[in-house]
Parts: C-alpha cells; sequence; structure tokens
C-alpha cells in the first residue's frame, strides 16, 4: 500500500527528497523530506492533530537540543511530522498550507542539509511514535532528469557543500528537476547514505549512472549504490546530494572539508573503491 503526495502539496514548497537520509524511516521511500521557501512550515496535510511530542534529539553543535513530533489525523492514515516547533495543539483542524510553526534544525541533520520537515504515513492502527514503519510514498507530479557530464563551475557554497551551474535548469520556478539516471531522475545521498531511488517514469534500466559511470542497481525504484567513491578535480568528497526542486539546480557536492569556492572549474568523477566496499 502506497500513499501518494501531489502537486497540490509539493508545489508549495522548492525541493523535496524521499531518499536523501541516513535515517531508516526513509528506506524504500518511506518517509519524504519537504524544503518550504522560509522558515515556517507550511501543512502538506489536511487533518485533525491528535499528538505532540518533545524528544531529544542528538547532541551536534549549533544544533537545538530537543526536536518536535507531530501527529495529524490524515482521514485514511495517521500523518507523522517533524522537524517544526508546532504553533498548533491536539483538537486543532487544519488546512494543506495552514502554518505549522517554525522549522527546527535538529541534531538528527547532516551538516550540509538545509531546514526541512519530514512527512511520513502510517495506518490508523500503526504506532505514530516509532522511528520506522511508514508506508512507501508515490509522487504524482511532473518530476523532468537533467542529464550531465560531471562538469561545472562552482556558483554557491557553505562551510560543508559547493553547488556547481550545471546541470541547469531550464525554466527555474516551472516544475521540478533532478540528475537524470536509469530512466528516471536520481534521489539521495551518493554514497554517503547506504542507498537511493529512482524517481517517476523509468525504463528498463537495472543500472544507473552519474557523470557517465555506474553507481548502483536497480530493484523496483530502490537503488543500492556500488563501491565506489565521488572525486572533484581528483581529490575526494563525502559525496553527491541527489534530490528533487523548482529552483535553479546545479550538482551538490557535499563533504566536512571541501576546498571549493566561487568561480571554480569542476570536473566530478566516480570511481570505484579499491577495498569495493
Amino acid at each position: 500500500m502506497t500513499v501518494t503526495v501531489g502537486a497540490t502539496v509539493l508545489d508549495r514548497y522548492r525541493r523535496f527528497s524521499l531518499y536523501n537520509s541516513p535515517f531508516p524511516a526513509h528506506d524504500r521511500g518511506c518517509a519524504i523530506d519537504l524544503y518550504p521557501d522560509g522558515e515556517v512550515a507550511p501543512s502538506p496535510v489536511a487533518g485533525e492533530v491528535v499528538e505532540t511530542l518533545t524528544v531529544r534529539a542528538p547532541p551536534k553543535p549549533d544544533a537545538a537540543e530537543h526536536d518536535h513530533l507531530l501527529v495529524v489525523d490524515a482521514g485514511n492514515y495517521l500523518a507523522r511530522i517533524m522537524h517544526v516547533d508546532p504553533v498548533v495543539a491536539v483538537g486543532d483542524r487544519l488546512a494543506v498550507g495552514d502554518p505549522l510553526g517554525p522549522l527546527v534544525r535538529a541534531g538528527f541533520f547532516a551538516p550540509w542539509v538545509p531546514n526541512h520537515l519530514h512527512l511520513g504515513f502510517r495506518d490508523r492502527d500503526a504506532d505514530p511514535i516509532r522511528a520506522s514503519g511508514s508506508l512507501p510514498i508515490a509522487l504524482d507530479v511532473d518530476v523532468r532528469g537533467l542529464d550531465w557530464d560531471g562538469t561545472g563551475t562552482v556558483v554557491e557554497t557553505g562551510e560543508t557543500w559547493a553547488r556547481l551551474d550545471a546541470p541547469t535548469h531550464p525554466d527555474p520556478g516551472d516544475y521540478f528537476v533532478g540528475l537524470a539516471g536509469g530512466g528516471g531522475v536520481l534521489d539521495g545521498g551518493l554514497p554517503h547514505y547506504d542507498g537511493g531511488g529512482v524517481l517517476c517514469a523509468r525504463g528498463d534500466e537495472d543500472v544507473v549512472t552519474v557523470a557517465g559511470a555506474p553507481v548502483g542497481t536497480v530493484d523496483g525504484r530502490d537503488v543500492t549504490w556500488r563501491g565506489c567513491r565521488v572525486l572533484a578535480n581528483g581529490e575526494p568528497v563525502t559525496g553527491l546530494a541527489l534530490f528533487c526542486t523548482r529552483d535553479a539546480f546545479g550538482a551538490k557536492l557535499v563533504g566536512e572539508a571541501l576546498d571549493l569556492t566561487v568561480g571554480d572549474d569542476v570536473a566530478v568523477t566516480v570511481e570505484p573503491r579499491a577495498d569495493g566496499a
């Protein structure tokens, strides 16, 4: 059984990802991270708030000590929302787009991950508190894959990431795009998270590629990464963040010690790891 999230919801956000997370809740695309334009999260579901819970987050510098869980009775399912400090209470009724509260940057986040809210769905008789056990999420939205040869120029940086100017979104704001691979759009963290996914229309390919290199095998829409590493101008980096966005696109390199600045020309290659792991 799957729950479909469509354009009416997704168009309220600038970016989304089902697989770009290290946490089991995202295994097999059973949760979606939604990135709003501002710091107040619009509700992705309609229904009645049935539970709120404050939870301790992993301790990290410059991260909130606590996160919050919000459970909404969405009719056929319970919706489970995290990473927002709720301004709503048990008994409140929500419409899609209603403000939930400010986003929380908790210790669950990798340093290169922007603020977002986490959404999963449970059967009505399932435990909404435990982290795993959500239903797979299907997408009903136009997402187009962009081909990429592995090259680009750095146009934006943070302490732990750098975004290139390629591949380029043809019409920013009009529809979602992502990196093409395996006949669809790639999603996940290559190779720093355990696996990824191929979203939307997909052909019969059983191997996915990035910058011309085979990087994983496909089972349904789930991808298992091969033993590989990502290099920028010959230097290893943690990996590539793969997601879907309506914004100006460009490959996103991530790592704790990236030595890249705006204006640098970059050639990204993917090669097998020497240990094969």
